[in-house]
């Protein structure tokens, strides 16, 4: 049974709160917001109780890494987390940690933001030296949407395959469909984890209600069990006390906030995490890319002419009416989308500055960021859709067996 404390927490995390301020509707379905620039993500830290990342604790990784950060983390594009100090300092020690992150297949092609996470979860990967697990939701997607059970595992295949082509150590990622890997410790640890959630805390959080499936219900728990190492004893040796950071867009939290307070009654680490901000869809930051829209989004199986196509009719300009008022009083980079995805996929820091600084004087226009943007995405999509094509089902099927990684525990 859940302490008062325990419940008051839960009581605290309730998706519904999301639409008192300001419009903004944040949770793990619907992503809108009233502001021309998009979610307030300082409001949405102070509502969700999470930390921002700061200047101080991106000198902390450097200093235990001895790297630099991701450009995702300078540029806060990655703006909040939960517990990374402690994460650090176990790193430090030496005490070891994984990974954790998930997609949700409901379309056979991935666009750019979901790629967003499997970069961020690629360099973690990359820096740390740690094992990865991936989760693929398919059976969330058979509950939400109008998908059989067998279109949607054969999707969770399909992303597979884009998630591999981002380049994950097969010898230290293992990716699992739900539908597959269900049973044994990973259900066990689900069960225990439904045990400690009732009812009423589940629809408090989610926003379920008397109409949703006895399936929403209990799905929480199944995105959570992978928090937990006890739900991978192929590679943990069933050790039950190995933390996780889990790289994830903000509009998952709630799913992890239920999960830390789970934790300590299962006598589990409570995972660690860092928050994204919302790829924004290409009519605007009002609201983010969306695969059911396929004109505000560019997938990663998008040609080279139907990117230059999408971005030149479709990608919200900061500009001024006319060439002479954007002279005079430049635009608008907050709300000016192919500067957004600049910020995401420009790497140089000096040149997205220097476009920053000539675009809000008016020394440039619009269409320069925009020819900038396309020839960035198109190499993007084109050396992925490269690798790709190399991603075999006898690959596919080696990242989703379960078996010991490169690691001993």
């Amino acid at each position: 049974m859940a302490t008062e404390e325990s419940t008051k927490a839960m009581e605290d995390v309730k998706i519904g709160d999301a639409a008192k301020e300001q419009d903004d509707i944040v949770d793990p379905w619907n992503v809108q917001s009233s502001s021309e620039t998009g979610v307030d993500y300082d409001k949405l830290i102070k509502r969700f109780g999470s930390s921002k990342i700061d200047d101080a604790l991106i000198q902390r990784i450097e200093k235990a890494t001895g790297k630099p950060v991701h450009h995702f983390l300078r540029r806060g594009i990655f703006f909040s987390h939960r517990d990374m100090y402690a994460l650090i300092e176990m790193y430090e020690k030496k005490q070891p940690f994984y990974l954790y992150t998930g997609r949700g297949p409901s379309s056979d092609a991935m666009h750019l933001g979901h790629l967003v996470p499997f970069i961020m979860t690629k360099w973690l990967q990359d820096t740390f030296d740690v094992p990865l697990v991936i989760q693929l939701t398919d059976d969330e997607k058979y509950l939400w949407k109008d998908l059989t059970d067998e279109e949607a595992h054969r999707l969770s295949y399909e992303n597979a395959k884009d998630i591999i082509a981002c380049g994950f150590d097969e010898e230290k990622t293992f990716i699992f469909s739900d539908f597959d890997y269900m049973g044994g410790e990973f259900y066990k640890t689900i069960c225990r984890i439904q045990r400690r959630v009732t009812n009423n805390q589940a629809w408090g959080i989610f926003g379920f209600n008397g109409e949703s499936n006895i399936g929403k219900n209990s799905f929480p728990a199944i995105q959570a069990a992978p928090s937990f190492s006890s739900s991978f004893p192929h590679i943990f040796n069933g050790r039950t006390n190995v933390p996780c950071l889990i790289p994830c867009a903000i509009d998952q939290d709630p799913y992890f906030r239920m999960t830390r307070d789970v934790a300590p009654r299962l006598g589990y680490p409570k995972p660690a995490l860092i928050h994204s901000k919302f790829f924004p869809a290409l009519q605007g930051p009002k609201t983010k890319m969306s695969a059911s829209e396929p004109n505000s989004s560019i997938f990663l199986t998008d040609t080279a002419k139907s990117i230059k196509n999408k971005v030149n009719k479709y990608a919200f300009s900061g500009g001024r009416d006319t060439t002479e008022e954007h002279r005079k009083y430049g635009g608008n980079c907050d709300v000016d989308v192919s500067f957004q995805y600049l910020r995401f996929f420009l790497e140089d820091d000096e040149k997205l500055e220097k476009i920053r600084q000539d675009y809000a004087s008016g020394e440039l226009l619009t269409g320069f960021l925009k020819k900038e943007l396309i020839e960035i995405l198109q190499k993007i999509t084109s050396e992925h859709q490269e690798r790709r094509a190399k991603v075999t089902e006898e690959v596919v099927k080696r990242f989703m067996t379960p078996r010991k990684l490169k690691f001993d525990f």
